[in-house]
């Protein structure tokens, strides 16, 4: 199997911009707009320590004040702030982003979105000296156990706390991009009961693997195995956040399902009418109509051995430099898709769209079939996927349920075709229809990918535009702080539902990275390498958003069904 074998999803929603806190975008270096945590009449927070975060963000002085003092004479500094009102008044905060969402439909007159689209931007140069990471394999007479024991897999807690802490003192870390919302909603059918450990232990027959983190060190049983190498390289990443984040993650508990879909089954609507009973499974993807499950980064964000993928951090640059390389005007116009379309009947019918000439039949589609056993025999010479940008349009389709190719095909500076599917990943949630990807009615397939090619074709700047958005969002909101930032929270918040203390079972092995690593072989060696992490992380995490409201559900619900529309009414439908 390979990267059109395994799938994932992404949910058309919209950004809820808070304008009162823009002028503290600025933080470290970061530039997006802010949110606001909900009012007392739109979300009951019961956290007390998100409640102390909101409290203590609402009390923090806007920058432009701190800008103002530093002026001399008041007519500066009223004239600052009458200028910045009218701004607010007028809502010109909110609409720097309206035209990336809605230019590329006819008779746009239609309000921006209400959230931003766009993370928050950290500054990677800092005055704090780095800390490194200690690794070392020992010597050959050195066994797992013993690597773990010897080599501590980061410095003490204390001592990079206080580093982190002087950062930036004072002030607060900035909002998380959007998609870190739904944290909230993955957690939402235990959190009034909380998780007890007969519930969680339920989950053991859809699971593949146990991990538990107690101290800092983690512990992994295994149930049953897994597809290749999803699980070594999920766990991981795990180290990695525990190397990254030392004394921060808290003791957990968590059954990990590693397969596309759990096997055998779970829906709550037939199983657990009650959901707060619903075994809690960490998993890659979830179809939200019926799944209840915790999501989580993909393995293949430290590396796919199996099929020459490298680490999410390590390729996404050489998209950088690919998309560079060729610029959009110069790519071939058409939509471009290669996987394997035997694994999953959308992927089937999606393959009907492929130009034939015999019939004379053109859908501006170039569809290909990846035989992975070929592509190993030839060491993957043709499966490039920084290679495949060379099209203007990239296809997202999905398979048994949900495809790691989604990332790669986002990051590729081509507008993004995406065939609606039901199933989700963490953060494709933040992904917006119209500004990061342009939907696709499975029903018309075939012609609606004709419509969107010809329209880009004749549009370019504002196909380029979507293209660039989405793209953007791959680099910017998910690169690697963010994925390890997403861990974090979900981890913590985890934690605090959890109402026992996890103990390491008795059948359980304690990893390390240099357990890991330093017995690894081959190309699986050479990703953990390339995915390490070499420095404790020298700031605190951004700061996980409230949930969304209803009224936010409602807002985004209306503006996706007005995308959606616009665009029926472009392919005539």
């Amino acid at each position: 199997m390979g990267i059109g074998d395994d799938f994932i999803f992404l949910v058309f929603s919209s950004y809820t911009s808070y304008p009162e806190l823009n002028t503290q975008a600025t933080r470290r270096g970061r530039t997006s707009m802010m949110r606001l945590p909900p009012s007392a009449g739109d979300e009951t927070i019961d956290d007390p320590a998100v409640e102390r975060q909101y409290s203590s963000s609402a009390t923090t002085k806007p920058c432009f004040r701190t800008t103002t003092r530093r002026r001399s004479g008041v007519g500066v500094v009223i004239a600052t702030l009458v200028f910045l009102a009218l701004l607010v008044g007028t809502k010109w905060i909110h609409l720097d982003a309206s035209a990336a969402f809605y230019s590329f439909l006819p008779a746009t007159g239609v309000s921006s979105f209400s959230r931003s689209g766009s993370a928050s931007r950290r500054t990677r140069s800092s005055t704090t000296p780095p800390i490194l990471i200690p690794f070392s394999c020992g010597n050959d007479t050195s066994t797992p156990t013993t690597l773990c024991r010897a080599s501590p897999s980061a410095p003490s807690a204390s001592s990079s706390s206080q580093k982190r802490k002087q950062y930036s003192p004072g002030v607060p870390p900035p909002w998380c991009p959007d998609y870190f919302r739904y944290i909230h909603a993955d957690l939402e059918p235990w959190r009034a009961t909380g998780i007890t450990r007969e519930v969680l232990e339920s989950a053991q027959p859809h699971a593949e693997f146990r991990l538990v983190v107690v101290s800092g060190r983690a512990y992994v049983e295994t149930y049953r195995p897994s597809f290749q190498t999803r699980d070594v390289f999920t766990q991981w990443g795990v180290l990695q956040l525990l190397a990254r984040y030392p004394g921060r993650v808290p003791d957990v508990d968590i059954m990990f399902s590693s397969w596309d879909v759990p096997e055998p089954p779970m829906h709550p609507p037939d199983y657990y009418p009650d959901k707060s009973a619903m075994p809690p499974l960490f998993r890659y993807c979830k179809d939200e109509k019926v799944d209840l499950a915790i999501l989580w980064p993909d393995w293949s964000f430290w590396g796919w051995p199996e099929v020459n993928v490298r680490p999410w951090g390590p390729i996404m640059e050489e998209f950088v430099r690919e998309n560079a390389r060729l610029r959009w005007p110069d790519r071939e116009p058409y939509a471009f898709w290669k996987g394997n379309p035997v694994v999953a009947w959308a992927r089937q019918e999606l393959m009907k769209c492929n130009n034939d000439s015999a019939t004379g039949k053109e859908w501006n589609a170039r569809l290909f079939t990846q035989d992975w056993d070929n592509a190993t025999r030839n060491g993957f010479k043709d499966s490039n996927l920084a290679n495949q940008c060379r099209y203007r349009y990239k296809i997202y389709v999905q398979g048994r349920s949900w495809s790691v190719s989604e990332k790669y095909i986002l990051a590729c500076d081509s507008p993004m075709l995406v065939i609606d599917t039901t199933f989700r990943d963490f953060f494709s949630r933040g992904l917006v229809a119209g500004k990061h990807y342009w939907p696709i009615d499975p029903a018309n397939k075939c012609s609606a990918i004709k419509s969107a090619v010809d329209w880009g074709n004749a549009h370019p700047a504002q196909a380029r535009r979507i293209g660039e958005e989405g793209s953007g969002f791959a680099r910017h909101e998910m690169d690697m702080e963010y994925v390890y930032e997403y861990m974090l929270h979900v981890l913590t918040r985890y934690a605090a539902l959890l109402r026992y203390r996890p103990t390491v079972p008795e059948k359980a092995v304690e990893l390390c990275p240099e357990s890991m690593a330093c017995t690894a072989q081959g190309r699986d060696r050479e990703f953990m390498m390339e995915s390490r992490e070499r420095y404790v992380a020298r700031y605190e995490p951004c700061t996980l958003p409230p949930p969304f409201t209803a009224e936010d559900t409602r807002e985004m619900a209306a503006k996706e069904e007005d995308v959606r529309s616009k665009v029926a009414k472009m392919e005539g439908r």
